[in-house]
């Protein structure tokens, strides 16, 4: 008669450090996925170069002093077109009267997607009204930064959360 050697299974050293390879690597590759994900999708910039704006924001802070003296506002509003979308901005001066003799710039901008970004041509409606066909925009929320340029030099840097809907 033969009697039967059972094999038990021991852990040895070199099972304990291909678990620990396996889990650390797993942990590493899915941090590295995450990352690049997330680098993709928003690449973490606002603004171009964000660090030189930082080293001349006290310019920045008088330029909007200035410009608060001044006593001009500016209403934007999204609103249905036959072509989709148009956005309409009035510029007023201190005492509520609409201001003709400025000229409107801007950029309309989607917070989650820098793709979307789009730079606008306004023209003169009339009474401080000045429009910009978009066409047609996904729904949501849009950043407006534009800016009302006068004579003499003065000016209004303005910015508008819009919200559009096409079913309006």
């Amino acid at each position: 008669m033969s009697i039967a050697t059972r094999r038990v299974f021991e852990v040895r050293g070199w099972h304990v450090l291909a678990a620990m390879l396996l889990f650390f690597g797993a942990v590493i590759a899915v941090n590295v996925a995450f990352a690049v994900i997330a680098v993709r999708s928003f690449p973490g910039e606002d603004v171009r170069r964000s660090y030189l704006q930082g080293l001349r924001y006290n310019d920045a802070i008088e330029a909007r002093r200035t410009q608060a003296a001044l006593g001009w506002r500016a209403e934007a509003q999204l609103v249905p077109s036959d072509a989709g979308a148009m956005l309409q901005v009035r510029v007023l001066d201190r005492g509520g009267v609409p201001l003709s003799n400025v000229s409107v710039t801007g950029v309309l901008q989607r917070s989650t997607d820098a793709r979307f970004d789009r730079a606008l041509a306004f023209t003169p409606a009339g009474d401080g009204r000045f429009v910009a066909a978009l066409g047609d925009i996904a729904p949501g929320r849009w950043r407006l930064r534009a800016r009302a340029d006068g004579e003499n030099g003065r000016a209004r840097d303005f910015e508008a959360e819009l919200t559009w809907s096409p079913s309006r």
